[in-house]
């Protein structure tokens, strides 16, 4: 079986080197050759220049495509492995159009595997793994009112003024500050459309404790059922959300009220004018070190309180983002490779041994991970 990359942007390259260095069939796809043989050309064999058509040519029977390609290309990339019988993995949220593709993997007998990286990904295992100790402790009581947060952001180790630095294109950051948001507060829906209009503060129980700013991101609702939570648990708080360095809302204040502003195309070229813009300004110097925290918390009544914490940041082995992107995604290559991924369309595992297996080497990839008992 050929693991098929595509995709060789900075986010990649720890995890696809990971799996060439295994000595696993790897074809590197790239839109730029060029790129890729910056990238990878030390150890890469076999370098192709990205295309929908090239790649179906390629493909055989039992074959894994994988898309760290931007997120439009996901959909496209996993139709092409039903139709030559090849698995599908990306570190992306599932959207829509792919959750669709669900039968036809599960008729096919083929794994389209997603949310494998870090947010979404790691949060993902932490969060099974909180809720599997919770149901197995002498603590559990479904009537207990739960409490659950999980924030992960990516921050420069040495804060700037800007409380930021870009680790790929500002773009993505940008679109995102125009979502709406919905998780649950206080028993119920909490919706915000914008992030700046709920930004609050959190205590990250790290191995020295900090606070942070925190908003919550996207949908976070459906992630109760991913998480394997009961449907008459009386969830009192549930949110999925962002990180930021203290003092970052002050310093994007003027960035939040022109975002308000921009609509149809002319407000899409002002944000790829911004996005060029931060990029020159405040993106990462070659060697200068970023920042990832994550922390996942239950709480039940006062009977069950913990934290899964992650504290990583950029070293010699390269940015902390990339390694902990890439490398759990090639984990989900191996994962399908030996057959311990169910067919069909799913998000990162809740089975406990690849949990475990899987956080073991996040273990080695960040410099403090750690579970905190706050009823101790």
């Amino acid at each position: 079986m050929t693991i098929h990359w595509c995709g060789t942007g900075l986010s990649a390259i720890p995890g696809l080197r990971r799996l060439i260095a295994a000595g696993h069939d790897v074809v590197v796809w790239n839109r730029t050759i060029a790129k890729a043989e910056e990238a990878v050309g030390d150890v890469a064999k076999d370098i192709r220049a990205f295309d929908i058509q090239a790649l179906a040519d390629a493909l055989n029977t039992g074959d894994i495509a994988v898309s760290m390609l931007p997120g439009d290309l996901h959909v496209p990339v996993a139709k092409t492995c039903l139709e030559n019988g090849a698995h599908f993995v990306s570190s992306s949220y599932i959207a829509p159009e792919m959750r669709a593709l669900d039968v036809q993997f599960k008729a096919a007998g083929l794994s389209s595997v997603n949310e494998v990286g870090l947010d979404p990904g790691i949060d993902h295992l932490m969060a099974h793994w909180l809720v599997a100790d919770y149901r197995a402790s002498e603590a559990y009581d479904p009537s207990l009112p739960i409490r659950f947060r999980s924030y992960c952001g990516g921050v420069p180790k040495h804060a700037n003024p800007f409380r930021y630095k870009f680790s790929w294109s500002p773009l993505g950051v940008l679109k995102a500050l125009r979502s709406p948001s919905r998780s649950i507060k206080d028993s119920k829906p909490f919706d915000v459309a914008r992030p700046w209009d709920a930004i609050s503060s959190y205590d990250a129980p790290l191995a020295q404790a900090e606070s942070f700013e925190v908003y919550s991101n996207r949908d976070s609702l459906p992630f109760m059922e991913e998480y394997g939570f009961d449907a008459d648990w009386n969830v009192d708080l549930f949110v999925r959300g962002t990180l930021r360095l203290n003092g970052w809302t002050e310093a994007w204040k003027d960035v939040f009220a022109e975002v308000e502003t921009l609509e149809g195309p002319k407000g899409d070229a002002r944000l790829k004018e911004m996005s060029d813009q931060f990029w020159e300004e405040n993106s990462y110097d070659e060697g200068e070190p970023d920042r990832v925290i994550m922390c996942v918390e239950l709480k039940a009544g006062d009977a069950y309180h913990k934290t899964y914490v992650m504290d990583a940041w950029g070293d010699e082995r390269g940015t902390a983002m990339a390694r902990l992107v890439s490398v759990p995604v090639s984990l989900a290559i191996e994962a399908v490779l030996g057959g311990n991924i169910a067919p069909g369309v799913s998000a990162a595992p809740s089975d406990l041994g690849l949990v475990d297996t899987w956080m073991a080497e996040v273990r080695n990839l960040a410099q403090h991970v750690n579970v905190v008992d706050h009823t101790t």
